[in-house]
């Protein structure tokens, strides 16, 4: 039988409400308390445990589940381009999607295809991510991506997928594939009905986007691909540059980012390594403007921006987080030695910093809002990448059940 100590209860506190000295006190008094455990786990926290690169474990939420196959071959720049820049603003725009007044989780696959660079027997596929909810892991994979000639096949990238990743899990789930590029939908060996059909029995809606001219895709088999499934067919420009507006309290947002930074605690044999790559997005963001950067960090605000693999207050807050379990090596250095109310009561300190950095930068992000939306309609992106993914997406899990505000 598992035992474990009272003070991984979130019942014990209101972390909100409590003064440092109060907290510190309280956990004092629990600390000697033990309550009996079932045992059972639902949550991965895998740096802790030193295991790394897992697929997510179930923990009874409801998913998004997207998988996204992206053409890298020669043509495909300005797709790629697009997929960098537009990450956060679309996980923005789902980040107020819910399933009955719940938050759901949302985990990105990403595979390439049609690069040159990847050996032929795997018809120039390649799996660059398993399921993840571990944003930062998609953007730094994103960048990169780089482009390739190759042959370009749309069924055998859409079979693989299928096969390779975790689509299981609650029947509410949704499972969408995105797949893009520009040569017809037809090459390969293996049939694209095929690849699509094993789609709809494992209940995962095939969005084809064509990166050209929509009557030319019909002609390439894109608009049939998606059909087959009840996905979306959809065409945008490859090369049109996402548009981002910038607004008077992006310096203010971003000034914000840097003491929100501060309140994450990396742990683990690739704590520190996550920590950097954290710095590392931000740097990428700003490649395509400030107003990009704005973006990646309200996302840092919702939800889906978890980081509990990495981060003590986020695997804090998970339900069964045991404190107590975690090996001293796995401490970063300023609370190597302490003891675990004292490790306690920094984490809950740092909980605190963040959650009052988040509720300012959505205070700014809300006047940011009301700023844009008096500029000309013609500075909207039209056309592109996010808006056929946010159009399908929307469309796709109201069938679902999911409420996105």
């Amino acid at each position: 039988m598992k035992t474990t100590t009272a003070f991984t209860k979130k019942s014990i506190m209101n972390r909100h409400a409590l003064s440092y000295f109060a907290a510190a006190t309280m956990l004092f008094n629990t600390a000697c308390t033990v309550t009996p455990g079932n045992g059972q786990t639902q949550q991965n926290i895998p740096s802790a445990f030193g295991i790394n690169n897992v697929a997510p474990t179930a923990t009874g939420k409801k998913q998004i589940k997207i998988a996204l196959l992206l053409d890298t071959s020669n043509s495909m720049d300005g797709l790629i381009d697009q997929a960098k820049s537009t990450l956060w603003k679309f996980v923005n725009a789902l980040s107020t999607t819910s399933y009955q007044n719940e938050k759901p989780e949302l985990q990105i696959a990403l595979y390439e295809y049609g690069n040159s660079g990847i050996a032929a027997r795997d018809g120039f596929i390649k799996q660059v991510s398993l399921f993840t909810g571990d944003l930062d892991l998609i953007s730094q994979l994103l960048f990169s991506l780089t482009t390739n000639g190759g042959d370009e096949f749309c069924g055998q990238v859409i079979h693989t997928s299928l096969n390779q990743l975790e689509w299981q899990g609650n029947t509410e789930d949704l499972r969408l594939i995105f797949i893009a590029g520009n040569e017809p939908f037809t090459q390969g060996k293996l049939n694209f009905k095929s690849a699509c059909e094993i789609a709809k029995a494992k209940d995962v809606l095939v969005n084809t986007i064509f990166c050209g001219p929509f009557d030319e895709g019909i002609a390439g088999q894109w608009k049939s691909g998606a059909d087959l499934t009840g996905g979306n067919y959809m065409s945008i420009e490859q090369d049109r540059k996402t548009v981002y507006i910038e607004s008077p309290f992006d310096i203010e947002i971003e000034k914000l980012n840097v003491s929100l930074n501060a309140t994450y605690i990396y742990y683990g044999k690739d704590g520190s390594h996550k920590k950097e790559n954290q710095s590392a997005q931000d740097v990428n963001s700003e490649l395509y403007g400030k107003a990009n950067k704005t973006e990646r960090v309200l996302s840092k605000t919702s939800s889906f921006y978890s980081n509990s693999s990495w981060d003590l207050v986020d695997a804090y807050n998970q339900k069964d987080f045991d404190i107590s379990k975690m090996k001293e090596t796995d401490w970063p250095i300023e609370l190597k030695g302490k003891t675990i109310v004292e490790r306690q009561v920094f984490i809950l300190q740092k909980n605190n910093e963040r959650e009052v950095i988040k509720k300012q930068i959505n205070e700014y992000s809300i006047k940011r809002k009301e700023f844009i939306a008096t500029m000309p309609s013609e500075n909207s992106a039209t056309n592109s990448l996010d808006e056929a993914m946010l159009k399908a997406i929307t469309d796709q899990a109201k069938y679902k059940g999911f409420t996105i505000q």
